[in-house]
């Protein structure tokens, strides 16, 4: 009896797990998108596209979609969860609609809501969140992306009229990349290095209006940045400003403010932690944009699988053309995609309860808006890169019908291109991963050496890390048992999987502690070089520890799936991400003496021969759980596949 026809997935079960928290509101915006249309015209030209774009969002303010995360004077619950929701279900529409609505929403009313107090609210918000007020988000420079603290443009105040002065002293500092910034934006939230009696206070937020009646204002410039490689769209500009006055009252005053009279006072005392406390709470962005990235996947693994599923080539030795999928290298091509993206899924979820409880103030401190910051930077990092490598992989994988727009993985591709460096450049977003993990080492080791390291990694308690002697007595051992079934038995386990996953962040993050260590006086310029030496090893290991969150959400959801054959193959699919993994890294795990060669080889063997023939009778009912609707996928592709090949049997049976 064959084990894989004796057990199926329940896809409705399985769907709302996927689903989610909230559910109801992405249902709920997947019906706003569908019963409006607000699809993405593939090849329309930019300047119809942007105002195609407009109209939409205003759509979804008529229709309750877009207020989720605000006051209820303003038609919301003050439900940041639900509000994120709703902006990644948007990516089945158009990402530049999602892109529109996160500028709009995520960032420009979002800084007001989080970097403002009750007077900007009751004056700005009401108008940003009915779009009468349409805004950009004025961070970015053309000289300083990732390196905000350093941004050129200036905010000094005039204690005679009671006004900032907003200026851009060069080309350098022209704010870059904005959307609503060349056409559609009434007023940007600029950030603006503050100076009061000529001292500067570091970098700050001000609310300033730039056009009237489609107009700019004075002092104010604009420049478009035409057409871009995908997100159309949006009109995407620059600003810089010319000794623009804004009123006193327009710095967004919550950590921050200055007095009438000239004077700077804070909340928070140190510059440092006042930074980096006001871009925190616009951490919401690479939150959302991992939901966001994470549907793009399902939108291009329900096509390509789909399609597999139907396109066939090659007789076999019956004289029958065989379905693609039934191909071990078409299998390996698309089932650990499929699998890393429910651990994303998974991920996500749980990122999306931690950024909720944070921001309605279930559990809002300074180390749960780190741990917060922390794993939103690793999973919009990774994500977004397994966003491209996803989508391309399933455009390459339905071959030149792939590559006809009207199937829409082309053009898919090109507007995510563009996430991956949203948010923050995703090295730099590794590096401060790989910076607190370090934090978090030096503080359970106070002088980290490779004689405590070897007790750390060995021996280290608690549930979350490895167990005592468990990873050493393997290493030592080396044994080959000379089976496949019996080498890879031990690592097969999930707590095999887990501490072999484990101690590769460990054991990483400890040398990396050890070889940053500077012995001696204590020299700025040797720790630079230090940091630089070492700067790829930070983030191959923030990577791995992003690898780890995946693999460890993912078990944890399998807890919660109650039907014993959908539990069966969710576990089959989280141990080929597991696999995967340890396959990816195997070079790894050789030259550190964590597995033999023959238990590196079982793990190959054991994906090839006993994973991905499990799951093949599942990978339709895995993509079904994803709860596309035709109207949201918005290809035939395989149906079309489907016709021809019935049409074609039909006239062979003639």
């Amino acid at each position: 009896m064959n084990i894989n026809e004796d057990i199926q997935l329940d896809v409705e079960a399985t769907g709302e797990r996927i689903l989610g928290r909230w559910a109801d509101v992405r249902r709920h915006t997947r019906s706003v998108i569908e019963d409006h249309k607000l699809y993405k015209q593939e090849g329309q030209p930019m300047a119809e596209h942007r105002e195609t774009v407009l109209k939409q969002l205003r759509t979804l303010v008529d229709a309750g979609a877009t207020q989720h995360g605000f006051q209820s004077e303003f038609g919301g619950t003050m439900n940041p969860g639900a509000s994120l929701s709703s902006f990644e279900e948007l990516l089945f529409a158009d990402p530049s609609l999602q892109i529109k609505y996160g500028v709009q929403y995520g960032l420009f009313s979002s800084a007001i809501l989080y970097l403002g107090t009750e007077y900007h609210h009751k004056t700005f918000l009401g108008s940003a969140v009915s779009t009468e007020t349409v805004g950009a988000f004025a961070m970015t420079e053309t000289g300083h992306g990732s390196d905000v603290a350093s941004i050129g443009t200036t905010a000094t105040y005039d204690s005679d009229t009671k006004e900032f002065v907003i200026h851009t002293p060069d080309r350098h500092s022209y704010k870059d990349y904005l959307g609503n910034a060349a056409l559609h934006g009434h007023a940007a939230v600029v950030f603006a290095q503050l100076y009061t009696g000529g001292e500067k206070h570091g970098v700050h937020a001000f609310f300033v209006p730039i056009r009237k009646r489609g107009k700019l204002l004075p002092g104010v410039g604009s420049e478009d940045d035409g057409l871009k490689g995908g997100l159309n769209g949006i009109d995407n500009g620059r600003l810089y400003f010319d000794s623009v006055r804004v009123p006193r009252t327009n710095l967004l005053n919550r950590y921050a403010d200055v007095s009438e009279d000239g004077v700077y006072t804070s909340v928070i005392e140190s510059s440092g932690r006042r930074f980096f406390t006001q871009l925190g709470a616009l951490v919401q962005g690479r939150v959302s944009l991992t939901g966001g990235v994470v549907n793009a996947q399902k939108l291009a693994l329900d096509i390509a699988i789909r399609y597999s599923l139907e396109r066939k080539q090659f007789p076999g030795p019956d004289g029958e053309e065989k379905t693609i999928m039934d191909y071990g290298r078409h299998q390996r091509r698309l089932l650990p995609l499929l699998a890393r993206t429910y651990a994303q899924v998974f991920t996500h979820q749980e990122l999306l309860d931690q950024f909720h409880a944070v921001f309605t103030g279930e559990n809002d401190t300074d180390e749960s808006r780190q741990d917060l910051e922390t794993v939103a930077a690793a999973s919009k990092a990774l994500s977004s890169w397994y966003a491209l490598e996803t989508v391309q992989e399933c455009r390459e994988a339905c071959g030149g019908q792939g590559f006809m727009a009207e199937h829409r993985l082309t053009g898919l591709r090109a507007d995510l291109d563009v996430y991956v460096t949203f948010e923050g450049d995703n090295n730099v977003m590794l590096q401060l991963v790989a910076k607190r993990l370090l934090g978090d080492y030096a503080k359970a080791l106070k002088s980290p050496d490779f004689g405590t390291l070897a007790s750390y990694v060995a021996g280290q308690v608690g549930e979350a890390t490895i167990n005592r002697g468990g990873l050493r007595g393997l290493a030592q051992k080396m044994v080959d048992f000379g089976s496949t079934a019996r080498s890879v038995g031990y690592v097969k386990e999930e707590d095999s999987q887990h501490q072999l996953l484990t101690d590769r962040v460990h054991t990483m993050i400890a040398k990396l502690a050890n070889n940053l260590k500077h012995s001696g006086p204590k020299n700025a310029q040797k720790q630079a070089e230090l940091f630089n030496r070492y700067q790829n090893d930070l983030i191959l290991a923030a990577k791995a520890h992003g690898e780890l969150i995946l693999w460890e959400a993912f078990t944890s959801a399998l807890k919660t799936i109650e039907d014993e054959g959908s539990k069966q193959i969710l576990t089959w699919l989280r141990d080929l991400y597991g696999f995967s993994v340890l396959e990816e890294n195997l070079s790894w795990y050789l030259i550190n003496g964590r597995l033999s060669s023959s238990r590196a080889e079982a793990i190959t063997e054991y994906i090839d021969t006993r994973l991905l023939p499990r799951l093949r009778p599942h990978a339709e009912s895995l993509v079904d759980a994803f709860l596309l609707t035709p109207g949201l996928v918005r290809t035939t592709l395989a149906a079309d596949e489907k016709e021809r090949q019935a049409t074609r049997s039909q006239l062979v049976r003639k």
